[in-house]
């Protein structure tokens, strides 16, 4: 009976692949709505519309296998899909052999796929807010969001009204197109018992919760922080793709919920000044306790994106706070309800296709290699007595980071991974593993390309970046600690990618790790972690624990260098040292270290299993506690 069952999920499971490897894939470009005049409404609305709707149709066409192919994001020169198209189509890669139709028009696309989908929600143009509730909707029915316009020649004339005519299935506005949200004190949302926020941005957010979070229709595994049409005032604010709609794709193929909403309790929300303070963070903070029961406090909440501070919340956009304030509260908010989020910030926040790749084939596990107390011994840095062998050196690792973000590194790695100079000295790169979410192409290229001198730790703050300090008791929300949690799900993604280092814990504005917190890190980062808010270094147990110390991201490799040397002076008390970067290329470090030498060449670059491992012997031998 067994042997009968084995064979039948077999045959199974190479109907599955076979069919996977004959399916046609549908390639769309969408860089022409990077060409568009923003000046324009015409320009603004093919720029936001096409992008929007073809991220939701994505979405729920590549929800059960990589159907559907866009051509969206450029960085500086690279082509950054067709990067990783052409890397995955060579022979032997997972797409080699693959047909593939190019579709030219948007009524093109949508008729060919109109039987993956039911239809379409509609959005008010008039209502930010509805854009992201739309994507929510679009991801748990099936459905893909176009927003309300009947001028000849928008993309709601030519798809809904003419065209392939896709029928609409719900309304975010009233079908005459009048506004079906007011905002108005006293009076019911619309079609629930709820009264109005008294903002109309809120309401909409409000529905969306009592239609479908309450029901428990949607997934509350994932969640989205993006930005919602209020886009289209301010398209100038920083880089032309941060509209950042191309990434909605992957979380409406997961049934996600999506937002954008101030995490401040102590002004208006600055899209909307006009609502009662701390309205947005309300409505957030119900958000996420609704995700926390739904997921029973045993699995967290992914959210992908990242406060959008040049647009909003900040003293960018006539707030009180800065832009990494914003990031730290956002951060301490949503870990106090076991959320975490997969930073897609601003600069390169963009990232498309990842409900396509998430399909992509990892292998079960990628191992790394510890080291020996006898290659320390063979190497200089122990005595024969076992002794770390200091000898006047000061021993220092660098955080190449950040890698916290999808978007991020996918958009980075032809400038930063491939730069040839890679190799040429020992480095920690330092990758949240979660990431292999969305892009478990990314994490499976950088680990069969590596060399000897790459070794991989965990970016901020583990599988995902939160405030670990949140997660202790007491918690402002006033929940039970999510440390066996966060612990769970963190040892699932070090095992499979063979990590035992966590490179960064950003304590931000929520407490230091406490003896729990501690042994929560201990649990699935047995070989070190670097907080901000503890000694200079301890040894917890058996891990090795350092304090984060300076970030050193001079361009100047001579200032990067003289910095270094005098932080070290500085420090005197410990010959261990630990120095944050961010986006450095491999050829900056070489330069770095070769005026480091020049200057003191006392001052040792080490791989990170030597570094932790001596800082762990050091520990012992000197006193468990460095203040």
């Amino acid at each position: 009976m067994i042997n009968r069952y084995l064979k039948i999920v077999a045959v199974l499971l190479l109907m599955i692949y076979t069919a996977f490897a004959n399916a046609e894939i549908g390639i769309y470009d969408l860089r022409y709505t990077l060409n568009t005049d923003l000046n324009t409404k015409e320009g603004l609305d093919v720029a936001w519309d096409d992008v929007h709707a073809v991220s939701t149709l994505q979405g729920v066409v590549n929800r059960d296998a990589p159907r559907l192919y866009v051509y969206f994001v450029m960085e500086g020169n690279h082509d950054i899909d067709g990067y990783w198209w052409n890397k995955y189509r060579q022979k032997g890669e997972w797409l080699y052999g693959r047909e593939t139709r190019t579709y030219q028009t948007m009524e093109d696309l949508f008729t060919v796929y109109a039987p993956y989908i039911e239809g379409v929600v509609v959005y008010d143009g008039n209502i930010a807010s509805t854009s992201n509730v739309a994507s929510s909707v679009a991801g748990i029915e099936n459905l893909v969001a176009i927003r309300y316009d009947e001028t000849p020649g928008s993309l709601y004339d030519r798809l809904v009204l003419h065209g392939p005519k896709l029928p609409v299935k719900r309304w975010l506005l009233n079908p005459d197109g009048t506004s079906m949200f007011t905002g108005k004190k006293g009076t019911k949302i619309p079609g629930t018992e709820r009264y109005s926020t008294g903002s109309l941005k809120n309401d909409p957010y409000v529905w969306f919760i009592e239609k479908y979070m309450k029901t428990g229709k949607c997934n509350t595994e994932f969640a989205a922080y993006y930005i919602d049409q209020y886009w289209k005032q301010k398209p100038f604010a920083t880089v032309r793709n941060h509209h950042t709609l191309c990434n909605h794709d992957f979380f409406v193929s997961k049934g996600a919920f999506f937002f954008d909403l101030s995490p401040w309790g102590d002004e208006p929300a600055t899209d909307d000044p006009t609502q009662a303070v701390g309205t947005d963070l309300n409505t957030l903070k119900e958000m996420l306790l609704l995700a926390y029961r739904q997921n029973n406090n045993e699995k967290m909440c992914y959210i992908g994106g990242f406060p959008a501070w040049a647009y909003k919340y900040t003293m960018h956009a006539s707030g009180s706070h800065d832009d990494v304030p914003t990031e730290w509260e956002f951060s301490r908010i949503i870990s106090a309800y076991n959320a975490f989020k997969d930073a897609d910030a601003i600069g390169y926040g963009a990232l498309a296709n990842a409900s396509f790749w998430q399909h992509f084939p990892t292998k079960k596990q990628y191992t790394q290699n510890w080291i020996s107390h006898k290659e320390l011994r063979e190497r200089g840095l122990l005595t024969a007595d076992g002794k770390v062998n200091v000898d006047g050196r000061n021993f220092i690792i660098f955080y190449v980071g950040d890698y916290d973000a999808s978007a991020w590194i996918s958009q980075r790695t032809p400038s930063i991974w491939d730069d040839p100079n890679r190799g040429k000295l020992p480095l920690m790169w330092c990758i949240s593993p979660v990431l292999a979410e969305r892009v478990p192409h990314i994490m499976h290229n950088f680990r069969t390309t590596a060399t000897e001198n790459d070794y991989f730790a965990a970016a901020d703050n583990g599988a995902g970046y939160i405030m670990p300090g949140m997660l202790q008791e007491p918690r402002e929300s006033g929940l039970p600690s999510g440390l066996e949690t966060w612990g769970k799900h963190c040892k699932k993604y070090y095992k499979k990618w063979g990590l035992s280092i966590t490179g960064f814990v950003i304590d931000g504005h929520a407490p230091g790790l406490n003896k729990e917190g501690l042994d929560c890190y201990a649990s699935f980062s047995p070989n070190g972690i670097v907080p901000q808010k503890i000694a200079t270094a301890l040894l917890h147990g058996n891990m090795p624990v350092i304090r984060a110390d300076l970030d050193i991201n001079d361009g100047d490799p001579k200032v990067a260098a003289k910095r270094i040397v005098e932080r070290v002076k500085e420090r005197s008390a410990l010959p261990f040292h630990w120095f944050r970067n961010i986006l450095k290329q491999p050829t900056w470090y070489c330069e770095v270290m070769n005026e480091v030498k020049a200057q003191d060449d006392s001052i040792v670059l080490l791989d990170a299993p030597a570094f932790f491992e001596l800082l762990r012997i050091y520990l012992k031998e000197h006193g468990s506690v460095i203040e």
